[in-house]
């Protein structure tokens, strides 16, 4: 997917703090892996733990590659049905956002990229400076690594997206 042409979240397209978002994360982007023409927003994971625990709180968040994988395509067999019975398909807005750990492995990487190819434009990666160990960290505490989360509905991934509109990275 090309960064470039992102629809994000109604939410954040008419909030004030996230005008200049798309912009950021265009900016930020970087391969998803060695040899990737795939790109991802890299972030400071500072600044939005009390966004997380709050989605995760409302229960808009699912934890690991694997879930993540499961719960998006549940997701698209509903989609398609709905598409073909209305009879048309729908535009792509980010509607998922999937918050990256920073010491995931290459084959890690290259599964998240091909979860973003087959869910693209809906679903957004961004990797934060952060490791496994302590993604998770404001959700389940010590002891649980996690290299991916994934946020659920729309009014969620917007809270987080805004959040990271407020913080400033260097």
């Amino acid at each position: 997917m090309d960064l470039k042409s992102l629809r994000l979240p109604k939410l954040v397209e008419s909030d004030p703090a996230g005008a200049s978002l798309l912009d950021r994360l265009i900016e930020r982007a970087r391969p998803i892996r060695a040899d990737s023409e795939t790109l991802v927003p890299v972030l400071r994971f500072e600044g939005i733990e009390d966004t997380l625990r709050t989605v995760h709180h409302a229960g808009r968040v699912v934890r690991g590659l694997e879930t993540a994988e499961k719960t998006l395509a549940a997701e698209e067999h509903g989609l398609r049905l709905a598409d073909e019975k209305y009879g048309k398909e729908r535009r792509g807005r980010v509607s998922r956002l999937l918050l990256l750990a920073s010491d995931g492995s290459e084959s890690f990487y290259d599964q998240v990229e091909k979860l973003l190819d087959r869910h693209a434009p809906r679903v957004l990666a961004i990797r934060l400076d952060v490791d496994g160990a302590h993604l998770g960290l404001p959700l389940l505490g010590p002891g649980h690594t996690t290299r991916l989360l994934m946020i659920q509905h729309k009014e969620a991934v917007a809270a987080v997206l805004l959040r990271f509109a407020e913080t400033h990275d260097p």
